[in-house]
């Protein structure tokens, strides 16, 4: 594929919000770049933003109304060939779609315009009330940080469902990272053949190779969702289980959880790829709708096989691929457990091949630059154009609203990490 400049916009998630989005983007423009292409990062990041005078007001405006910070300056600048969206909220807005005609793709990674909380998850079980036309039962239930007068911006904001998301009218080809994702975007009324599924990926990394003696482990954030609690509440005495991570509900945990379980908290990756091959296997117990966690590429490439519970996307992908056995919640966990030690043996070398060939690096690059081809080589859809006409009488008021604070936006440019990639903070 001939060399592309390519511009990936993200309001990185702050250190109160862990998880990996923050750490696919950057690998994805890392990998972008050792593949030969241009890179430029147009970035807002929340712990540099968060100090700002009326900051949560500023974003609660942004979010409802659409109008606030804008990477245009930056990506008019770089004129790229395409660009990439991963995340607007909450420090982009998105009136500046309207203005942007070049070709334009966006990651969805999670379900932020169908659910306040993003998660389609509450009260201990999944719930699609917004995504059923129930647009205001967020706020009713205080979905997002639990608070009504937060989650109202965000549930005004996607009032209209999808067809009425300005990212998703606008963005030529909108990815998504499970083919579960794409049949509840579907069901949104988002069309399938504007919808491509992409998993991330994860880099390779140097691990060693071992027979896997050293228990099971679960690696995540300990909330609801996650399935932590209730799968700690039915771990079996005796059996050796690591925990790895943190969150609100730590002690809950460590209350339920038998003497054989052991917290270690939230480890960098680096300490967590040199520990994930000594492991017997990964247990992913989550209860949501979500794209394959992070944590299950890592443990492929570490060659460990997962044990995974009904609920999430990951049991689909464990049985195409081969890489570990299925559970479902009514099921007796000891004969799981039991099951699973006996055949997880045998699928460590297959577990690493899965990753190599379709988790790793070179895999997720071939499959990010046929999707770029796709768009950069087609002209913008006429029926697009037609949806956007009715933004097209605002666009003017929308970018002179901005331009005052446009004009102090875009900061020296540096370089992001071993990208070859070039980063425009978009500041205050």
């Amino acid at each position: 594929m001939r060399r592309l400049r390519i511009a990936l916009v993200h309001s990185f998630h702050g250190a109160a919000v862990p998880g990996g989005e923050n750490e696919t983007v950057l690998d994805q423009a890392a990998a972008l770049g050792r593949a030969g292409h241009e890179v430029r990062l147009v970035a807002a990041r929340t712990d540099v933003l968060h100090n700002a005078p009326w900051y949560a007001a500023r974003c609660a405006v942004t979010v409802a109304t659409g109008r606030g910070r804008s990477p245009l300056p930056a990506l008019r600048s770089f004129a790229p060939d395409v660009v990439h969206v991963h995340n607007l909220f909450p420090n982009f807005g998105r009136a500046w779609l309207a203005q942007w005609t070049g070709p334009l793709v966006a990651t969805l990674h999670n379900y932020r315009p169908l659910c306040a909380a993003a998660v389609l998850y509450r009260d201990g079980a999944p719930c699609t009330r917004c995504l059923d036309g129930d647009r205001w039962a967020g706020v009713r239930h205080g979905c997002y940080r639990g608070s009504r007068l937060a989650t109202l911006p965000l549930a005004w904001a996607s009032r209209g469902g999808v067809r009425e998301d300005l990212l998703l009218r606008r963005a030529d080809r909108a990815v998504v990272l499970s083919e579960q994702a794409r049949d509840t975007y579907l069901r949104a009324g988002l069309p399938v053949e504007r919808m491509a599924v992409v998993p991330h990926f994860v880099p390779g990394a140097k691990s060693s190779v071992s027979s896997g003696e050293g228990g099971w482990v679960f690696v995540g954030r300990l909330t609801e969702e996650k399935g932590i609690l209730d799968l700690l509440r039915r771990w079996p005495a005796g059996r050796r289980l690591d925990v790895i991570g943190a969150g609100p509900l730590d002690a809950a945990c460590r209350a339920a959880a038998p003497e054989s379980v052991r917290f270690l908290g939230a480890v960098e990756r680096g300490v967590l790829r040199a520990a994930l091959p000594r492991y017997r296997g990964l247990v992913l117990p989550g209860r949501r709708r979500e794209g394959l966690p992070l944590v299950y590429l890592e443990a492929l490439a570490a060659g460990v096989p997962v044990l995974a519970f009904e609920g999430s996307a990951v049991p689909g992908a464990v049985r195409t691929e081969g890489t570990g056995t299925v559970t479902s919640w009514d099921a007796p966990l000891p004969a799981a457990l039991d099951a699973a030690e006996r055949i997880f043996p045998t699928l460590r070398g297959h577990c690493r091949a899965v990753y190599a060939e379709r988790h790793g690096e070179a895999a997720w690059v071939a499959r990010a630059e046929r999707l770029y081809a796709s768009v950069v080589a087609s002209p913008a859809e006429d029926a697009r154009n037609a949806g956007d006409a009715g933004d097209a009488e605002n666009a003017e008021n929308a970018e002179n609203a901005e331009n005052a604070e446009e004009a102090g936006d875009a900061e020296n440019a540096e370089t992001a990490g071993d990208a070859g990639a070039v980063e425009d903070k978009v500041g205050v």
